[in-house]
């Protein structure tokens, strides 16, 4: 018989995305959760996990179930703590963004929520997605792929290189590839254009030194401002001791927009969230 153990054990292996940090989070055995999961597998006829080599997804079984599970762990909370009980918080409201977002940005739209009021979530475009497909995110803050139907473009902007403040071409109004043969280059693997990069320099006969190649931008920010190197990155990302310039022919955009999650509208709205980040976002947030 299905019961509300198995609700229980289905929903934090959801929320958490893993056995390991649902049986922690339950105070149980991780073979205690697997069973537990297999029963109620066997009580409804189908799978609702599959586990892939890195990562849970929900069957399409399981995402009609977490609906479901979802609304009677809700009705089981208010049986529990009664009418006369005071209000629960609301949860946070947990937000995608991509690693290649500026370090300003994020935090600016952090310091706008109340303590424990906002959770962040740091991943790829495809990862963010996927959690968002499968209700571990409210709503994403990421790059769009043409037009997405329900999203809201709130940054467009220009790639350019970046250079140290000290540069000897800092001050230039564009700069063309082949000036850039002799310098030392940092890669930031976050890039959402980072082939493309590849193949623009290397049509040009552009082959540099790398100095750094790391998914890590500010650590790749940082070595630009301090002179060991160049990058390619969005004109945003530019900051103290680094200036942004256009680079001839490297003409890629981008354009950063909310993805809200199916049910969230409401809770989004409410939040305030869309017009904290159109003031973060805006040219002069």
């Amino acid at each position: 018989m299905l019961s509300r153990r198995h609700l229980r054990q289905f929903l934090a292996l959801v929320d958490t995305g893993s056995f390991t940090a649902a049986a922690n989070q339950l105070h149980v055995a991780q073979p205690t959760l697997s069973a537990g999961i297999a029963e109620l597998e066997r009580e409804l006829g189908a799978a609702v996990i599959l586990r892939e080599r890195r990562a849970l997804r929900l069957t399409e079984a399981g995402n009609r179930l977490l609906v479901h599970a979802r609304m009677i762990e809700r009705e089981f909370g208010l049986a529990e703590r009664g009418v006369t009980a005071a209000p629960t918080p609301a949860p946070p409201l947990r937000l995608g963004v991509i690693a290649s977002l500026s370090t300003r940005m994020v935090a600016a739209v952090a310091a706008r929520f109340e303590p424990g009021r906002l959770t962040l979530t740091e991943a790829p475009d495809a990862d963010l997605r996927r959690r968002l497909a499968e209700h571990r995110l409210d709503a994403l803050l990421t790059t769009l792929h043409g037009a997405e139907a329900g999203a809201e473009v709130l940054l467009e902007e220009g790639y350019a290189m970046l250079l140290p403040a000290a540069h000897r071409f800092a001050a230039r109004a564009q700069l063309l590839p082949e000036e850039l043969a002799g310098e030392t280059m940092i890669a930031r693997r976050s890039c959402e254009i980072l082939a493309e990069t590849s193949r623009f320099f290397t049509a040009r006969g552009v082959r540099p030194h790398f100095a750094l190649r790391s998914a890590n931008d500010d650590r790749c920010l940082a070595l630009v401002a301090a002179g060991a190197g160049v990058t390619t990155a969005p004109v945003s990302l530019a900051g103290e001791g680094t200036v942004a310039v256009p680079l001839q022919g490297y003409d890629y955009r981008r354009r950063i927009g909310l993805i809200t999650a199916t049910g969230q509208e409401d809770r989004i709205t409410a939040s305030g969230l869309t017009a904290i980040l159109r003031e973060v976002l805006s040219p002069s947030g």
